[in-house]
């Protein structure tokens, strides 16, 4: 079994590629595969269940500034995935962080639990309540943003600012005309998953038919988690969650946003979760970033779009350069 290597400088730098014969298997808590930060957990009760929620909380590396960012992680995405961009803002003076939910990476995987944004929200409240964090800022990327905006509803007065990157939920699959899945048929989906699968929805998808060598690690990190030991919870959680996410929209309430949003949108990502069950008309008009970024901004009562034409679904990881450059800048904004 090959020792994972650091994730944020696979991301930043260009790395092998890890050949199908070589690819790591992980636990179905992600056992094997070491974050670049050292991880605690939050043990609660939420359902009954004892349950332990992993999470990295890293100190700034230059002068603190006295703010707090919580990072949420996207669908495909871990609290590791965050690494170049802890390292970015924690050299700005941040502590930083960073969670996996409920059903996802380090975290428990419940056989039976309801997942809801929700739910999760409050978990992440119970986890920051624990910390004595109040108001800190909270970005949330993919999945994370949609996340962030269900969090922000909820929490009004505990959030000083939303960042969101590239997240899903900007629209309404199901009214759009996605059909909805059966649980069944989306865990023997989830159970066909590999790293080329993977691959593959992310090239088309995320990065507009690109792929670098260095996207390959936190493939293989998420694919280990399928192939490995606890590869069935995994599906079923991720089952679950797909299922959260199609059947609880938020772009209906954000009107209801009461806090100061920043908007990061790459502009050529076309995710749009359950695309593929649609008609090729509906497929056509779903995921076109380029003009929800500009809907989204108007329909969000304060809110500063900040948009990277050229750029995808992960603009942290195509470019961090320069998006970690646009993200120091817009914080140190008043608006």
């Amino acid at each position: 079994m090959l020792r994972p290597l650091l994730l944020a400088g696979l991301l930043l730098a260009a790395a092998p590629v890890v050949h199908a014969q070589e690819r790591p298997t992980y636990g179905p808590r992600l056992e094997g595969y070491e974050y670049p930060f050292p991880v605690h957990t939050f043990a609660f009760t939420s359902q009954r269940q004892a349950l332990e929620m992993a999470y990295v909380d890293v100190a700034p590396t230059a002068a603190p500034n006295g703010r707090t960012i919580v990072l949420l992680h996207g669908k495909n995405f871990c609290a590791a995935t965050w690494a170049p961009t802890i390292n970015a803002l924690t050299a700005d003076g941040y502590r930083v962080i960073a969670v996996d939910q409920i059903g996802f990476c380090k975290s428990s995987k419940p056989d039976s639990y309801q997942f809801t944004l929700s739910q999760l929200a409050a978990n992440t409240r119970a986890l920051l309540d624990s910390l004595g964090v109040e108001r800190p800022i909270v970005m949330g990327h993919s999945m994370g943003g949609m996340l962030g905006i269900r969090y922000a509803l909820q929490n009004p007065d505990a959030v000083s600012r939303l960042v969101l990157v590239n997240p899903i939920g900007l629209e309404d699959w199901q009214a759009e005309g996605v059909p909805w899945a059966r649980l069944d048929d989306a865990f023997a989906g989830e159970r066909r998953t590999t790293f080329d699968s993977i691959k593959a929805y992310q090239r088309r998808f995320y990065y507009d038919g690109d792929w670098q060598p260095r996207y390959d690690e936190p493939v293989a990190m998420l694919a280990g988690m399928y192939a490995g030991p606890g590869g069935e919870i995994v599906a079923r959680s991720q089952a679950l969650t797909s299922d959260m996410i199609f059947t609880q929209p938020v772009v209906h309430e954000l009107p209801n946003l009461r806090v100061p949003v920043l908007l990061f949108i790459g502009e050529l990502d076309r995710t749009a979760p359950g695309a593929a069950r649609a008609a090729p008309e509906v497929q056509a008009r779903l995921g076109r970033y380029d003009l929800l970024g500009r809907r989204t901004v108007n329909a969000i009562p304060e809110a500063r779009l900040i948009a990277f034409p050229d750029l995808g679904h992960s603009p942290q990881v195509e470019s961090p350069e320069a998006f970690h450059a646009a993200l120091i800048a817009a914080l140190a904004s008043p608006r």
